[in-house]
């Protein structure tokens, strides 16, 4: 009867133990599959060699990292600002809280018409996918849902991001349009590089000039007939320091093709010509962008063309962008910039 009992109680623990057991495995799996679905972050970013990104409007754009920088879609060098605010972001964004089961279903819905998907890699391994979805109402977070790279399916459940510290959303730091990616700055010279440089002011021909370096301490400055022009040698130097980390506010070549025909087709009021020490020569037009009413009620004055941004024709005339006079005025004077100061008389 002794032995009986023992047996009864042996067996009663085995099976306590048994499904002891299975409940662990099971919370256990369930605790696994949780932190995969939800881990979106990627620890090591300087190791990422390529991220791609496309939306549900056909647009794609392929990253990748080259010796010399980021390219984009293999053509042109990626905005460094850009980049680096998108690997930040890989790298810190966490989850705030999942998706409430009242809210879950309409949030894959609208992902599914309007996320951004992102692929990202290390050599040619795919070591992450997810897909960057719409905002919160309180706009503090952005949802995602994370990829099964085993499957290749999504999981199931979508969460709000966010990266701790920082108030907003995050889709905008995954851009899709090639044109924001790409870097803008187009004039990128130091003296020792430059061989001359020619401003043409059509407007104003006779203000015009041309600089010949004869070293990066030996220069010449005339006037398109060759007339020589005398100078303040620390104002010529200090001119050609600003042809250095130069870009435009926005390129228009892909938003207003009759503005950027039309451009192309037009005389400059400034033609700013650079040659380099490799005897390559790049040409810069600049032209006049008409004033507004706005701008004008803005600062009290009737101006013909507006008096802070200008257009810009450059690489053959391919490219149209947006400038600031800020940026480039100082590099488009008349050659009187460069005129010594008079000598005080006592």
């Amino acid at each position: 009867m002794k032995n009986k009992s023992s047996l009864i109680v042996i067996t009663a623990l085995c099976v306590l133990c048994a499904v002891s057991f299975w409940l662990y495995k099971n919370k256990t799996s369930g605790s696994t599959l949780n932190k995969e679905a939800r881990d979106f972050a990627v620890t090591d970013t300087a190791a990422i060699t390529r991220i791609f990104l496309a939306d549900k409007e056909g647009r794609k754009v392929n990253l990748e990292r080259k010796n010399n920088g980021w390219i984009v879609n293999g053509k042109y060098p990626a905005r460094t600002d850009a980049i680096s605010l998108l690997l930040y972001t890989m790298k810190m964004v966490d989850v705030k809280s999942p998706v409430s089961k009242s809210a879950r279903e309409a949030v894959i819905k609208r992902m599914a018409t309007s996320s951004i998907k992102v692929e990202i890699y290390e050599d040619d391994e795919l070591i992450k996918q997810y897909y960057v979805g719409h905002e919160s109402m309180d706009n503090d977070g952005s949802y995602m849902i994370l990829t099964d790279l085993s499957s290749g399916e999504n999981y199931d459940e979508p969460y709000l991001t966010f990266i701790p510290g920082f108030t907003g959303f995050l889709g905008p730091r995954y851009i899709t349009d090639e044109t924001d990616w790409r870097d803008r700055m187009i004039l990128n010279y130091i003296p020792p590089n430059i061989k001359q440089i020619k401003l043409e002011l059509t407007e104003n021909p006779d203000s015009s000039f041309v600089i010949n370096l004869k070293s990066t301490t030996q220069f010449e400055l005339n006037k398109l007939n060759g007339q020589p022009i005398t100078f303040d040698e620390t104002k010529m130097k200090q001119y050609l320091a600003y042809f250095q980390n130069v870009s435009y506010e926005k390129l228009l070549t892909e938003y207003n093709k009759k503005l950027c025909d039309s451009l192309r087709s037009s005389v400059p009021y400034i033609k700013l010509s650079i040659t380099d020490t490799k005897n390559e020569t790049k040409i810069f037009n600049f032209h006049h962008k008409n004033s507004s009413f706005e701008i004008n009620k803005k600062y009290g004055i009737d101006y013909k063309y507006d008096p802070d941004r200008f257009f810009l024709t450059y690489d053959n005339n391919k490219e149209v962008a947006l400038v600031q006079y800020y940026v480039f005025g100082k590099i488009l004077p008349t050659y009187a910039y460069f005129l010594p100061k008079n000598s005080v008389k006592k």
